[in-house]
């Protein structure tokens, strides 16, 4: 059992070693934002193992951000099923993402296929996406990638749920700036035309305008669904 997709002279460990370095570059991004989080939970009173437990297996950062600021004082149940629901709706465009995943997934052995969609995020899904554009096809290389974004995800939660006092306002340092600039600039290589673009075009829209509408992080869904099905009926039409 491999992760091989390419020449056999290829080993795992250098597909591996080659996503960690297509990870790293995103690592700061990654850091900054992680900074924000783990200042978050230390503010609701998060103890620092439930913070590093929550940034694990959760490790989505809009959700997180969006469950802290609903963080209830006394934790009931119903308290619970809110948060998780919340963080459900938020992270639902990660179910589109694991579906552009499927022609590289599908043929592996399941518990490669579930622990690599265990570990998608956006960082991770636009590295991938990324790198089989450019022909590769190693699995390795994603799991490589996600180690990187996890491992500078985890440390600085950690460093930010201790020094959170210092970075009470994201927007004085412009913390808050930094993923929507990674974004842009990793979605510049996925370019291929104008007819990949429509799709994109419609998704901006949606989310702004549901942003202007509806309160609440409804436009990341909006955006993203409506987005998907913008570009599946354009592409469809065009062939």
């Amino acid at each position: 059992m491999t992760f091989l997709e390419t020449a056999p002279d290829k080993s795992r460990w250098s597909g591996f070693v080659h996503g960690m370095r297509l990870g790293l570059p995103v690592a700061p991004g990654i850091m900054a934002f992680g900074l924000v989080v783990g200042a978050a939970a230390a503010r609701q009173g998060l103890t620092f193992l439930q913070s590093l437990a929550m940034n694990f297996f959760v490790c989505s950062g809009i959700a997180q951000l969006v469950a802290l600021e609903i963080w209830p004082a006394v934790m009931t149940w119903a308290a619970v099923l809110t948060v998780a629901v919340l963080a459900g709706v938020v992270g639902a465009r990660l179910f589109l993402m694991s579906v552009a995943m499927r022609p590289w997934l599908a043929e592996r052995p399941a518990w490669q296929a579930y622990t690599a969609l265990f570990f998608l995020t956006d960082a991770t899904w636009l590295i991938a996406m990324r790198y089989r554009a450019d022909g590769g096809r190693d699995v390795a290389a994603y799991f490589g990638a996600a180690t990187a974004i996890m491992a500078a995800w985890l440390a600085a939660t950690g460093v930010g749920y201790f020094v959170g006092s210092f970075i009470a306002d994201p927007t004085k340092y412009g913390l808050d700036l930094v993923m929507p600039a990674f974004f842009a600039a990793m979605l510049v290589p996925l370019w291929v035309g104008p007819r990949r673009a429509w799709g994109w075009l419609v998704a901006g829209i949606v989310a702004v305008a549901v942003e202007r509408l509806i309160p609440g992080w409804w436009f990341i869904v909006a955006g993203s669904i409506v987005g998907a099905v913008a570009g599946g009926y354009l592409d469809e039409q065009t062939e």
